[in-house]
């Protein structure tokens, strides 16, 4: 039994003692020094899971408006289902099969059978298009293709004739593919039904398939985002998957009557880890959204107790907020800012580790009654015992916003070559613009001559598929990973990124900027959704600027600003002025050579199926550089 040691109930509920935390911690599991539920490897702790949860409620998801709930006993039928119909197919262990699909309750089906196989699962983005589809299927040996639906299944069969070791692809939604005629494409229920067929002949031999599964055996490929060349496959091992989920729950303790949301993609690291993985080892309710356009309305459906997001999400938040009290009366302006006021105040006091006092936590109460309960209510998030930031930089003001509604948002830290793990804040340690300290087990250094920060523990990962030289580049023989952010680290142990190895600016002056910084204020403005801080071998920096598409229509219709498209809109000159009026208020946060001196507005509104954006929202730098290098020029002539 690994042995870790947690947080106790009373740092879980100590941060904001305003904020009255129910009584159910701590009720009906221990994550106070032991593991939660055992199990060496993923299919080990998920099948204990389904023996001891049973009938509870695990996952649900919405679908035409209406809640479905699955139950431990129903997961694991399907599960085994096909996981049998995978093995009567011919997949054998050590075979790969990968899942081309939006993040639905299908899809941990397909990754949790396919690792009860014994198999390698790997997730393929679905905004991928089919000349990568096609790639990160030659490259893993994908055997079986799961996709989600007719979209995905004509991708694959795109690529199907380059693919010679892909033997089936398997859909989960049949919707205008009934009169498909084809016999290497089947659906996710006549696979199921295989399943069941091959289950009454060979009764034990998925059991011996789940026994036999080594936890030092690959379990998962993550692919990279590939910005800088081909996409390299990071191998996950089970015991590394274990690690990692085990060591995400001594840090945030969650317990089987928590809720949370799942709709980042499971193709990422952080959701396999911090969703679906986490969710199985705690046997915490895991809630699916109905598609990525009703998040906000999902979460405030849900209320989940824990949710994990990225920034441009929880910006999103705040700037629905801001846009909505300015559309209130003046009254209601004044009582919310004199309640978020109180909230800053004690925000400062808790973030400084000094006690309340009863008068501020009295005007503190009043606040929550009068403004900042419904705030909370309106983003949903009333009920959560915290929030948590990853995959990219956030704003500290935009935690401090957060704390100040009497909810704590930890920052995460880590990366997919190191199963999603580094360093997190805590409840109770908490220390806005840092990235908390290193997570409990995981040695976390600064690089004394480089100043590259370097992770080694049992969450890193075992190497790139085939790629050898990659690894040996990313491992030293020392073990440590080496990131390619570039850190600092205090006389506490916090540690702050200053930004990407690769993306720190050195302007034609000598100056060393770290971007970052700048665009993370920049992003913390409702009409500004990402930034790109120019200026490498420049004289002066500049911005690409995309703006926040919603409120800045609601800003025109406002003030009767004509325009007839988004790029009319972002043409506009009162626009061009409301943007200029925010980046010189960033402006005066920072060294006059540190100053931003021209922007410019991307004229197309960017989604994830857009190759300047990475699968977790971040505009790709280089990619955007290169793109719009004539308007770049523009700003420099």
């Amino acid at each position: 039994m690994l042995m870790i040691k947690t947080q106790s109930c009373a740092s879980r509920c100590s941060v904001m003692p305003l904020t009255t935390p129910t009584t159910k911690v701590m009720q009906t599991q221990s994550v106070g020094g032991i593991v939660v539920l055992e199990g060496e490897t993923i299919p080990a702790m998920f099948w204990n899971g389904v023996r001891q949860r049973q009938d509870k409620v695990w996952m649900r998801q919405k679908k035409l408006g209406i809640w479905r709930s699955w139950s431990w006993n129903q997961t694991g039928e399907a599960v085994r289902e096909i996981a049998a119909g995978l093995i009567s197919l011919g997949f054998a262990p050590g075979d790969c099969a990968s899942i081309l699909s939006n993040t639905v309750i299908d899809w941990v089906l397909a990754d949790l059978a396919v690792l009860s196989c014994g198999g390698v699962s790997n997730g393929i983005y679905p905004t991928d298009a089919a000349s990568q589809v096609s790639y990160l299927c030659e490259d893993s040996g994908t055997v079986v293709l799961f996709v989600e639906d007719e979209e995905q299944l004509d991708k694959a069969l795109e690529v199907r004739p380059q693919l010679p070791r892909l033997r089936k692809i398997v859909v989960f939604d049949m919707k205008g593919l009934r009169e498909l005629d084809d016999p290497d494409v089947l659906s996710l229920d006549a696979l199921r039904a295989a399943g069941r067929a091959w289950l009454q002949q060979h009764p034990q031999a998925l059991e011996e398939r789940i026994r036999s599964c080594n936890p030092e055996e690959l379990a998962i490929l993550v692919y990279t985002s590939g910005t800088t060349g081909k996409p390299k496959g990071a191998m996950q091992s089970h015991a590394g998957l274990v690690y990692s989920t085990r060591q995400a729950n001594v840090r945030v303790p969650t317990l089987d009557i928590d809720e949370r949301m799942c709709f980042l993609p499971l193709c990422h690291i952080a959701e396999r880890i911090i969703g679906e993985y986490s969710s199985v080892y705690t046997g915490c309710v895991l809630n699916f959204v109905e598609n990525p356009d009703t998040i906000p309305e999902n979460v405030r459906e849900i209320s989940p107790t824990f949710l994990f997001a990225v920034p441009r999400v929880w910006e999103k938040f705040y700037s629905g907020v801001v846009i909505t009290i300015k559309e209130a009366s003046r009254l209601q302006q004044l009582v919310y800012g004199w309640a978020i006021g109180i909230g800053g105040q004690v925000a400062v006091k808790v973030l400084a580790g000094e006690p309340v006092g009863n008068w501020l936590k009295f005007r503190f109460e009043v606040g929550r009654l009068l403004a900042l309960n419904n705030v909370r209510r309106m983003i949903g998030i009333h009920r959560a015992q915290a929030l948590l930031s990853g995959a990219a930089p956030i704003s500290p003001e935009l935690i401090r916003w957060y704390l100040a509604l009497g909810i704590p948002m930890l920052e995460g830290w880590g990366m997919t070559e190191s199963g999603a793990l580094g360093t997190f804040s805590t409840v109770d340690k908490m220390r806005p613009g840092t990235i908390g300290t290193a997570t409990d087990g995981i040695e976390v250094r600064v690089d004394a001559t480089t100043g590259e920060l370097l992770i080694r523990g049992r969450n890193v990962f075992m190497g790139y598929l085939n790629q050898p030289e990659k690894t040996a580049e990313t491992i030293d023989k020392e073990g440590w990973l080496h990131t390619g952010d570039v850190g600092v680290v205090d006389e506490d142990g916090f540690f702050r990124i200053t930004d990407r190895m690769k993306d720190i600016i050195i302007t034609a002056g000598g100056k060393n900027i770290t971007p970052s910084e700048l665009e993370n204020e920049l992003k913390f403005s409702p009409y500004i959704t990402d930034a790109v801080v120019i200026g490498d071998k420049r004289s002066y920096l500049t911005v690409i600027i995309m703006i926040d598409q919603e409120n800045v229509e609601k800003y025109a219709q406002d003030n009767d600003v004509p325009f007839s498209n988004y790029a009319s809109l972002t043409r506009s000159p009162e626009v061009q002025a409301l943007i200029q009026a925010e980046m010189e208020r960033v402006n005066k946060k920072f060294a006059r050579v540190e100053q931003i001196k021209k922007f410019f507005l991307l004229d197309t509104q960017l989604s994830a199926e857009d190759e300047e954006l990475t699968p977790t929202m971040k505009l790709k730098r280089k990619l955007v550089e290169k793109k719009y290098a004539a308007q770049i020029d523009a700003m420099y002539s």
